[in-house]
């Protein structure tokens, strides 16, 4: 869920992590896609804004199992559904199970936040219709249909605490939740702190209804942040926010409990989510505010975009990990601090950590 952060290049090797290098050579090398046959670009023209009426940081989005929605992720604590602009937003739920409305509602104190609550990540399970919710300082949580005070169903793993929830991912067959907790030294209101020093105590979870077990996957990840599970439940793509790289997570196959690199980016990452048609679109949270030099850095596997795109703001690529759209935000506000991109029929649905506002992308008719 981090807005800007600075880059820090590792030269060691984690022992944590099983690496299997690609053996193809679309991650190897810069990657021109000056070509139009290679990739095709969109410019945000159709575009709109949902005001949040309360509160900032609409940080995740989610339709619930009949498609309404969305619902978003709030600074306060709270989950709010939209239902129209005739009614608005109204309140859902809330994840904070001593949460003093005088304080709570309305909040965007970071200081507020081990009292409120601060959901970020948001998922439907969609033969249950329960929302799955990553809290920052509650854990995993899971409310019903009807809404209300979210239940807790992980707290830990391995026997250490979560420190940081921050996204999930659901498979539909299973019920099994992935997710990631960004680090078990910092919170999220001290997030930065993780970023400064390097450290690497993330860990990429899953949680299996059906046991209630909790069980790590991976540890020893700089600040894991976005996860997506692909249309055939094969793998996880796994957004690694500090060093700004994608990686893909085999749970099948001759490389399954095997990690390699998907993607290199040369912004930083947030949430990455996929799509119908099992493409995965990542928000780049460029943080336009902060000195460029801080965030964007050269690597020598870096996707490039022509020049011509000069604010991506979101890619989507395949499962291959070919680029298919790129979307350039134009420098503008609206679209400064893209946290997660939600794919929603034909319109793309943006959140943010920071705004007051969710932005909607309509198809250009």
């Amino acid at each position: 869920m981090i807005v800007t952060f600075i880059h820090f290049s590792s030269s060691s090797t984690n022992k944590s992590l099983s690496v299997v290098e690609p053996d193809n050579g679309l991650r190897r090398g810069r990657r021109n896609l000056s070509s139009a046959v290679a990739a095709s670009f969109v410019y945000p023209k159709n575009y709109e804004q949902i005001e949040v009426s309360r509160a900032s940081g609409p940080e995740s989005i989610a339709f619930d199992c009949h498609g309404n929605g969305p619902y978003v992720s709030l600074s306060d604590g709270t989950i709010l559904k939209w239902h129209g602009p005739n009614m608005g937003w109204k309140e859902f739920a809330f994840t904070s199970p001593n949460r003093p409305r005088s304080i709570c509602d309305g909040s965007t104190n970071q200081e507020n936040e081990p009292t409120c609550g601060r959901p970020l990540g948001l998922k439907f399970d969609k033969n249950t219709c329960n929302l799955y919710i990553a809290d920052a300082y509650f854990g995993l949580l899971m409310v019903g249909p009807s809404g209300g005070l979210a239940q807790p169903v992980a707290t830990s793993a391995d026997g250490s605490p979560f420190g940081f929830a921050n996204a999930l991912d659901i498979d539909t067959q299973t019920g099994v939740v992935y997710f990631t907790d960004s680090s078990t030294l910092f919170q999220r209101r001290v997030w930065l702190y993780s970023v400064l020093s390097g450290e690497r105590t993330g860990r990429l979870i899953k949680y299996d209804p059906r046991t209630k077990k909790t069980t790590v996957l991976l540890k020893g990840l700089a600040f894991p942040n976005g996860v997506a599970l692909s249309n055939d439940k094969s793998f996880l793509l796994l957004v690694e926010s500090t060093t700004m790289k994608i990686f893909r997570f085999w749970l099948r196959g001759p490389n399954a409990q095997t990690l390699e690199l998907f993607a290199q980016l040369g912004r930083s990452l947030d949430n990455i989510k996929t799509n119908q048609n099992g493409e995965f679109w990542v928000a780049l949270n460029t943080g336009r505010a902060v000195i460029k030099s801080l965030f964007h850095r050269k690597f020598n596997d870096e996707v490039v975009l022509p020049s011509w795109i000069r604010d991506p703001v979101a890619i989507k690529f395949d499962r291959d990990g070919n680029v298919l759209e790129a979307l350039d935000g134009g420098g503008d506000a609206p679209l400064e601090s893209v946290s997660e991109v939600e794919e929603h029929g034909k319109s793309l649905w943006f959140g943010s950590a920071v705004k007051s506002y969710v932005g909607v992308l309509h198809p250009i008719n």
